[in-house]
């Protein structure tokens, strides 16, 4: 069944009682004060984890007349919260705290609908039995301990019809999951603290009691093991160790608790130092004044030594001491991270030795192992700068990672020096003979953006070196292929197409939906390249991203829309916005706002007549977006979150970022008359931004049908081909000029 099928026979089961829907109810079952006392204390828990999150709702909320019931599984009302209008109608009902709802005195309900077959409901207006509530919505949520189904009761969002909106219903299931986790969590944490004093009662960990000032009144003899002291010599006195003292004394002023600290301890004079966790927590009076503090030690020692073992083996190779394949790839992974943030150049480098099967075949493993350690202990003296890495990836195969170079003759100069080295002859076993390594260079950026690319181009170069004679080092050259050809072409174009201003600015006008004027534009950068003709944004903008040459692009795309814009208000047109993209390497730079703000100067564009786009993963990091926003915010200019809808969205920090518009992505306007969750989706999105005063507009409109459906929606904005594709500014102008004409003529 549904929750139609659900309602009907409720409603069904109330007409056979002979319930009149026009009458006010006359409720009945209400807990006594005493009852109710006792029901919230056992609740107490529970309805401060919802306290809390009801709070954060009814913030995020504020303006929509709600009213927050939360009952327990037998339909009791233990709280209510929120709107007062509300609260009052429903108390004259007879609904108030205390109250046990029962279907056949309170009728068709949602909190017994919900309670009773454990599901979401909503009842909206003449879906509640009685007619009294008609001008009402509610949506209530059973909520439970999910780790046994135990039913604990339902929250419910009661709100006048005309604010109805199925949104209200998809957030309260969201704010429920949330209660539910926290009161697992809860539930959990305290299994595992009745867990620890059982295990403080058996242990063998060294204990430590203080009274309020730090005087020792238990010390038992795993601490003596431990410490090295002897009870009778400390009890009754301060602590003596530094490290435990200040530990200790830091618990007895602050009440912090310390878990987990590694301590290093030495027993006897003479004796190896010993390795203990550390933890120290306050001791708690009937009032939860401090009366004292508990500590206590949990050797580690052989456990420490062990794990350092482990670690070594797991990230160095046991023949010869170099850091392995694991340690070279996450070494790399570092440097891709910190090289993406500083556009820093780095190279990796495989050395093969030449022919060292024969060199097993003749000598045997032995000495081919003894071999192998003598080559890198030889690599080792010629890559021993703090910036060289040698690692052995196994076999003869060894890498070399040079960073912070300024230059490729950098790594030339290292492979020539190892080749050089090499010259030497080998002496093992009373033998001496040579032996050749051949050497393979690929660099960051320019041959990879990845650990995986930049390995395989290194490999190829170094069996190119081979095929070239061996004895030698080769740099990556990447294969004469038609798609390899066109990216090299276009990396190699980009910044000269910059110097030589083969960019240019399309603009796709912004139109009212109620009117149909022109109220803005947004700026599309295009690309005319002399041999490869216009070429589109999908090949040369994530190339310019991987390169980095989106900032010096991002920027003169500002540049040349802010002049454009301020050059149509000279020449008489209606001033209007233009909306400019930020990559998000612009987004992230230190200068942003000053380069911004220097453009406005030279281009001489009023601030609000700009518009910056951004996408929602450019504010993951919600303490730096908010900064930046704010800066932003503060020279006057407008902020849209551009394709929203498809990243994460936080209604909280949409009110944080003082966002101005929401632009809704085309790929959910593309589908919304044939996919009803992409319609759904883009309701909610014009619903919720209109309750926070936010304005939308919808992206690629193709068709008259979309354009009802945004309207019947209020959505207020709309661009696409149903009006206008992007045009470059001499056409717009035009635009502009006919569009003038009409209102005149008019």
């Amino acid at each position: 069944m549904n929750n139609e099928s659900w309602i009907s026979e409720s409603k069904w089961r109330c007409e056979k009682l002979g319930i009149d829907p026009s009458s006010i109810p006359s409720f009945s079952t209400f807990l006594s004060e005493a009852d109710l006392n006792q029901k919230r204390g056992e609740y107490e828990e529970i309805l401060s984890v919802i306290n809390f999150f009801v709070h954060k709702m009814l913030e995020l909320m504020k303006g929509i007349p709600l009213l927050i019931m939360i009952s327990d599984e037998k339909g009791c009302i233990l709280e209510m919260a929120g709107d007062e209008a509300i609260k009052s109608v429903v108390n004259e009902s007879g609904i108030r705290v205390g109250l046990v709802f029962k279907e056949h005195e309170a009728g068709t309900n949602s909190i017994n609908l919900a309670l009773e077959h454990r599901y979401p409901f909503q009842l909206v207006g003449d879906e509640h039995y009685y007619k009294f509530l008609t001008a009402s919505a509610c949506y209530s949520v059973p909520f439970q301990y999910t780790d046994i189904s135990n039913l604990l009761g339902t929250i419910t969002i009661m709100t006048t019809i005309d604010q109805h909106n199925p949104f209200l219903l998809a957030m309260l299931c969201t704010v429920v999951d949330s209660i539910e986790r926290e009161l697992l969590l809860k539930k959990q944490n305290r299994r595992l603290h009745i867990l620890n004093q059982v295990v403080i009662e058996t242990t063998r960990n060294g204990i430590i009691i203080t009274d309020r000032e730090g005087i020792i009144t238990e010390f038992n003899k795993f601490a003596e093991i431990l410490t090295g002291s002897i009870k009778q010599d400390v009890i009754y006195k301060p602590i003596s160790d530094v490290n435990t003292k200040r530990f200790i004394g830091e618990v007895l002023q602050t009440g912090k608790e310390y878990e987990d600290m590694e301590l290093m301890l030495h027993p006897k004079q003479g004796q190896d130092e010993l390795v203990c966790l550390f933890d120290a927590f306050p001791i708690h009076d009937e009032n939860m004044q401090i009366m004292g503090a508990f500590a206590q030690f949990r050797d580690i020692t052989e456990r420490y030594h062990t794990q350092k073992q482990i670690n070594y083996l797991a990230y160095h190779d046991d023949l010869t001491g170099l850091p392995n394949r694991r340690y070279f790839a996450g070494h790399v992974a570092d440097l891709l991270r910190h090289g993406a943030k500083n556009n820093s150049i780095f190279a990796i480098m495989f050395l093969d030795l030449d022919s060292f099967k024969k060199i097993n075949d003749t000598l045997g493993h032995n000495n081919g192992d003894t071999l192998l350690k003598l080559v890198a202990d030889r690599l080792k003296i010629c890559c021993h700068a703090p910036n060289q890495l040698v690692s052995r990836m196994g076999g003869d195969e060894f890498t070399i990672v040079l960073q912070e170079i300024t230059d490729h003759i950098d790594a030339i100069h290292v492979a020539e020096q190892i080749i050089q080295t090499f010259e030497k002859p080998f002496a093992i076993d009373g033998y001496e003979f040579y032996i050749t390594a051949s050497i393979g260079i690929a660099f960051y950026p320019h041959d990879g953006m990845n650990a995986e690319t930049l390995m395989k181009n290194a490999d190829i170069a170094l069996y190119r070196a081979k095929d070239e004679g061996k004895n030698n080092y080769a740099i990556f050259k990447p294969t004469q292929n038609s798609g390899g050809l066109e990216r090299l072409t276009l990396e190699n174009s980009i910044r000269k197409a910059l110097q030589q201003e083969e960019f240019v600015l399309y603009y796709q006008p912004q139109i009212k939906l109620q009117t149909g004027e022109i109220i803005g534009t947004e700026a599309l950068v295009r690309w005319k390249h002399p041999t490869l003709g216009l070429v589109p944004p999908g090949k040369f903008i994530p190339i310019a991203e991987e390169t980095g040459l989106i900032v010096p692009l991002g920027e003169w795309v500002l540049r040349t829309a802010c002049r454009q814009n301020q050059i149509w208000k000279e020449k008489g047109f209606a001033p209007m916005k233009v909306s400019v993209n930020l990559s998000s390497r612009q987004f992230s730079k230190q200068n942003l706002v000053d380069t911004v703000k220097r453009i406005l100067l030279e281009t001489e564009l009023d601030p609000q007549y700009l518009e910056l786009e951004i996408t929602e993963s450019m504010t993951m990091n919600v303490e730096i977006a908010i900064e930046v926003l704010g800066k932003l915010k503060e020279l006057g200019i407008q902020i849209c979150i551009d394709d929203f809808g498809t990243g994460y969205s936080n209604l909280y920090y949409l009110k944080l970022f003082s966002i101005d518009r929401l632009k809704i992505d085309q790929s959910f306007v593309r589908d919304i008359m044939t996919d009803t969750n992409d319609a759904d989706i883009v309701a909610t999105i014009i619903a919720m931004a209109h309750k926070l005063g936010i304005d939308v507009i919808a992206e690629g409109v193709e068709n008259k049908d979309q354009l009802d459906f945004l309207r019947s929606q209020n959505c207020h904005e709309v661009q696409g081909f149903y009006y206008h594709r992007p045009l470059p500014a001499n056409e717009i102008e035009q635009l502009f000029t006919r569009t003038s004409a009409m209102k005149t003529n008019s």
